[in-house]
């Protein structure tokens, strides 16, 4: 028992060093694998500097129609979703009770014109007092006041649009008792249209009155509409760090006004543009440190690559063979200077150069140094579209 023992024991060691050993070179395998990432080359191309904001459209021009006095609504001369010209009639109030007071008023104008014209005969003849003569010129022109009066409230019984536009809104039916400043109709100017934008005080120095923009809204997708700037507010908005910016659009020149009051847009404002700048996918960007940097794809060093082994015959001697020493690719991590952001695109004013690779996808996922796998699908240039990289 105890000779077996002996010779067992260096057995069961033997066997737990070997199956360490191949334990660490499994893990060193394991250390030494390639990451699979995507790439895109540092291209020449043109880049915007813009700002983009949203904000919902609004009429410049828009009023209430309301009733300027009191009576029963007797007929309706529009409906909602009408064009309606400014001074075109929209309903009529009854209008008896005006027309009564209007000849109460003129039966009372033509008395006192009479009784003025005789005191003007008499007073050339000096047989009434002066004082009787310019109060009977008094109470005519009085009277001549109140008959204007009457004719004005029997005008206001046709109740007309105040400006030009589409009714939006109708608040009264037909037969309903109104009251004075009571609103029948809501109007709104379809052109033009204005946005109002919030803009942040750095882009205070770039934006100006008259700059051209676009607008995009999702109830129309694939149209861009054109507009520009049409005046920026002189203060900046001290709790927000914000100033007001307001944008116009001619709904008129898009044909068929397309554009609504209360659509949500996007409106971008291109101030600038370089033609001929260094440009990399946004997805590149490392922003850690306080610095901005990307990961370059470069060459590593070279190792050899052993050939596939082949079983000898019994006597052959085999000698070690290996392939040709073959550098794999290697992740370097580079400090860049930005400058213009483009959507899904970033100008570069510093630390790469034109041809070189930056990894988009997968730089997360690698350190500077790591050995990565370039995936074919990865290495569209930069430059070709703003989601070449994606």
């Amino acid at each position: 028992m105890k000779t077996s023992l002996r010779w067992c024991l260096p057995v069961l060691m033997a066997a737990l060093l070997s199956a360490c050993g191949g334990g660490d070179k499994k893990a060193d395998a394991d250390a030494h694998a390639s990451v699979p990432v995507e790439v895109a080359a540092v291209a020449r191309a043109p880049i915007n500097a813009s700002y983009s904001g949203t904000a919902a459209l609004e009429a410049q021009n828009e009023a209430d129609v309301v009733a300027k006095t009191s009576g029963v609504l007797l007929k309706l001369d529009a409906e909602e979703g009408q064009y309606v010209k400014a001074g075109q009639v929209l309903a009529l109030i009854d209008p008896s009770s005006a027309d009564n007071q209007l000849a109460q008023s003129q039966a009372q104008l033509r008395k006192a014109q009479t009784t003025y014209d005789r005191a003007s005969k008499a007073i050339e003849k000096q047989l009434i007092p002066r004082q009787e003569y310019e109060q009977d010129k008094y109470d005519m022109e009085a009277q001549a006041a109140a008959t204007r009066g009457a004719q004005l409230q029997l005008s206001w019984t046709r109740i007309v649009a105040p400006i030009s536009g589409v009714i939006s809104k109708r608040m009264v039916k037909q037969g309903n008792l109104v009251q004075a400043n009571q609103a029948i109709f809501h109007i709104v100017d379809m052109h033009p249209l204005t946005a109002t934008l919030n803009v942040p005080e750095r882009e205070l120095g770039m934006l100006k009155p008259g700059q051209p923009l676009t607008l995009a809204v999702d109830a129309l997708p694939g149209r861009k509409f054109g507009g520009s700037i049409q005046r920026i507010a002189p203060v900046v908005d001290a709790s927000s760090g914000t100033f007001r910016v307001t944008c116009i659009f001619d709904n008129a020149a898009a044909g068929n006004e397309p554009l609504r009051p209360g659509m949500f847009g996007r409106i971008d404002i291109v101030y600038d543009q370089r033609r001929d700048a260094l440009v990399i996918p946004r997805s590149a960007l490392i922003d850690e440190d306080g610095e901005t940097a990307v990961f370059v794809v470069a060459q590593g060093p070279a190792k050899p690559v052993p050939k596939t082994a082949v079983k000898p015959k019994p006597g052959d001697a085999v000698a070690a063979e290996v392939k040709p020493a073959q550098p794999g690719l290697v992740a370097k991590r580079r400090t860049v200077r930005i400058g213009y952001v483009d959507g899904d695109r970033v100008e570069i004013r510093g630390g790469l150069k034109p041809g070189e690779r930056v990894i988009t996808l997968g730089r997360d996922a690698v350190r500077d140094g790591s050995e990565v796998q370039v995936l074919a699908s990865g290495a569209a240039p930069a430059g070709t579209s703003a989601t070449a990289a994606e």
